[in-house]
């Protein structure tokens, strides 16, 4: 039986309204909100109005463009806009959405009564979200990062996408009009002053917008790096057994060596801090590093129940109905006793929690934790996720971004088994078609394409 991680039996379909001017982390919390729900099971989408403007054919425009006073300019935001809401309101009919998150500037107040005016005609809750922010230092961090990563300036001198940026930035602030309690006491909507110096939060009708906001104001838009490494091999592994709380092998301490090597030379001087699960594996794997650590309960690998310390072998020939059943549907499936992938994505969440809120983190748990995070991170489908290749022995770096997560894999170059199962086997180990399957993956993954 799945578990439900949020109801939204008394929830009517939402629309998270982003405000605020460029360069104000917008479209990174929005795809923040959309990684956050869709990890929890919740039907949403981005509706990015950018996007329809480059399917309008306007593809890097100058600052003059977004000027309010260029009525051609004017006229294709409005039609972008008028676009992207026509296709979220198709979503919600067509596709059960639920939670509809409606990227852009939205800045002036007659922009946003008409978004009202659409979502009361349509039994939308609409919730706005301001990212306001005045801080220089935060502005150019982010100012940076677009000019480097954003459609509108791919392939142009980064001093001059500086500028315009900094232009239109200039262009959209004469016509500005922020959200405050005094003119918006009606509206339901968070309002983020720099980051978190201050939260503002105004009117939360129901059970998703509180837990909405309750993530927004976790999150930090701000550059950093997650590190991921499963433990080093252990003797479970060599034995091709699952679960367990088993020693190292000779190789996984070999790992526990190299890993420190491996962090000295990418990691360098900054501050990190390393998390393990509780088992024994993980805290061996961590021993050489001379950082800060926290032991998470949550961070346990996925429990077997009665198939823990047993192979996919004896699995396949005790119980071959479950079996079956997992790989027929092994995200859902729960193991006799145990838990299934559903089930440590509930008990995940508060670690994704704290995540948001750090700068610098390695983790080092076990495959299907590890799987769970990346996927969260990737916005990997759900019945993908189970299924993706986490090998040993290899340090993971992911580097959010606001249009995309940069991944990049730091192999240790010491042997270890292959702990993958192919689907419709009891065997381990990794098929070149597995491989080949996964790294197609990774390019077509949506955070990679934005």
């Amino acid at each position: 039986m799945p578990v439900t991680t949020i109801s939204n039996m008394n929830d009517s379909r939402i629309c998270v309204v982003m405000v605020g001017l460029p360069a104000r982390g917008k479209s990174f919390i929005s795809q923040k909100i959309l990684r956050y729900l869709s990890w929890l099971s919740i039907n949403a989408k981005c509706f990015n109005v950018g996007n329809y403007r480059y399917k309008a054919g306007v593809i890097k425009p100058d600052a003059k463009f977004f000027d309010f006073n260029n009525p051609e300019g004017y006229r294709v935001r409005e039609e972008a806009a008028q676009q992207a809401v026509s296709d979220m309101l198709k979503w919600y009919e067509e596709e059960n959405g639920v939670v509809a998150v409606l990227d852009a500037t939205n800045s002036t107040r007659k922009r946003r009564d008409w978004i009202l005016e659409i979502c009361a005609q349509n039994n939308i809750m609409p919730m706005f979200i301001e990212s306001w922010c005045d801080n220089e230092k935060i502005v150019e961090t982010n100012v940076i990062d677009i000019s480097t990563t954003s459609p509108d300036y791919e392939g142009s001198d980064p001093e001059e996408s500086k500028r315009d940026l900094y232009n239109r930035i200039a262009c959209y602030r004469d016509a500005y009009e922020t959200l405050s309690l005094e003119n918006d006491n009606n509206m339901t909507f968070v309002k983020l002053v720099n980051i978190e110096d201050e939260i503002i939060i105004n009117k939360i009708q129901s059970y998703l917008q509180s837990r909405i906001v309750f993530y927004v104001m976790n999150i930090r838009p701000k550059p950093r790096t997650i590190w991921l490494s499963r433990h080093g091999e252990s003797i479970y592994n060599v034995e091709k057994k699952i679960g367990g709380d088993s020693l190292l092998s000779p190789r996984g301490v070999q790992y526990s060596k190299k890993l420190k090597e491996l962090v000295d030379e990418h990691v360098g001087d900054a501050p990190l801090t390393v998390w393990t699960s509780t088992l024994v594996r993980t805290q061996q794997t961590a021993q050489h590093l001379p950082y800060k650590k926290l032991q998470w309960k949550a961070l346990d690998e996925l429990d077997a129940g009665v198939c823990d310390g047993m192979t996919y072998e004896e699995i396949e020939e005790v119980y071959p109905e479950d079996f079956k059943a997992r790989d027929e549907d092994k995200y859902e499936y729960r193991y006799r006793g145990g838990e299934s992938y559903r089930d440590v994505v509930v008990r995940l969440e508060p670690v994704i929690m704290e995540l948001e809120r750090q700068e610098n983190v390695l983790i080092i748990t076990h495959q299907a934790v590890l799987r769970c995070i990346y996927a969260y991170f990737m916005n990997v489908p759900q019945e993908e996720s189970p299924w993706m290749s986490i090998p040993l022995h290899t340090l993971i770096k992911l580097e959010p971004r606001a249009y995309g997560t940069k991944v990049t894999r730091i192999k240790a170059n010491i042997p270890a088994v292959s702990t993958y199962k192919e689907k419709g086997t009891s065997q381990v180990g990794e098929s070149a078609a597995d491989l080949s399957k996964f790294q197609k993956l990774l390019v077509d993954a949506p955070e990679l394409k934005n």
